[in-house]
């Protein structure tokens, strides 16, 4: 199987400002995610940036980048501009692997490329977890799925779903009341084609609610193919915290 990996990094990030350039374990944040890209086994790896540092440190690694547009909203625009720009056959598959993750594991890069392929009538594949802990459940940071029995979303959403009335109704929760509940991973594959229709579309107001882009898909008609992932990604980065954290897993695996 043949696909692409696109890993869209802005410079001007509001809490972390520089993030794709700040160092873990004396290499820039960047690399480590390239690296994992390049370890999935895709035929190609492309940074997306709108900065020219970033583009410089990203040519030295020998990687390949694209510049693109500031103005853009979200990560999947700026994959847009780089399917428009590279002319990239509508019939690809393309990753979307955020520039701060560089925890993510290779295997589940592969995973959700060909869970795409393997399902064509879906327009998207991404990748969830089962959750553990009924605090995570509550926590509208932690984006919660609901499959149907084919493994299709039916809803993503930042409240506790499904909601279980009888064990509820207890407002101290301590246990999930069953082990049917998923948090969702954010990496995307999706066929490049596909990414065009997608950015044409307007918002729609249960995105606006959720602050969710994948439901515009869901609002669309589209499915989302969404497995169970066959490894864990660590945590990303969005704050000094997380880069101390991250490279401390780092150093822990490394010695492992």
């Amino acid at each position: 199987m043949e696909f692409s990996v696109i890993i869209p990094a802005r410079y001007a990030s509001t809490r972390l400002p520089g993030k794709p350039l700040r160092e873990i374990a004396g290499k820039p944040l960047i690399e480590h995610v390239l690296r994992c890209a390049q370890a999935s086994g895709a035929e190609q790896v492309i940074v997306a940036t709108d900065d020219e540092r970033i583009a410089q440190v990203v040519k030295k690694l020998g990687a390949q980048v694209c510049m693109t547009a500031a103005q853009h909203r979200s990560g999947t625009e700026r994959l847009a501009e780089v399917v428009s720009t590279m002319r990239l056959s509508k019939d690809r598959i393309i990753v979307n692997l955020q520039g701060d993750e560089p925890l993510v594991p290779p295997r589940i890069i592969h995973q959700v490329a060909e869970n795409l392929e393997s399902h064509p009538s879906a327009s998207v594949a991404t990748l969830c977890t089962a959750l553990e802990h009924a605090s995570d459940l509550f926590d509208p940071h932690v984006v919660k799925v609901v499959r149907d029995r084919e493994d299709y979303a039916l809803y993503f959403s930042r409240a506790p779903i499904p909601w279980d009335r009888s064990a509820f109704a207890d407002d101290d929760v301590r246990e999930l009341p069953h082990p049917h509940y998923f948090r969702h991973i954010g990496i995307y594959a999706y066929r490049a084609g596909f990414i065009q229709e997608y950015v044409n579309w307007p918002e729609c107001e249960l995105e606006k609610a959720e602050a969710l882009e994948q439901l515009r898909v869901l609002w669309n008609g589209r499915k989302i193919h969404v497995a169970e992932a066959l490894a864990l990604p660590g945590p990303g980065v969005d704050t000094e915290a997380d880069l101390t954290r991250a490279e401390a897993l780092l150093a822990s695996a490394k010695d492992g």
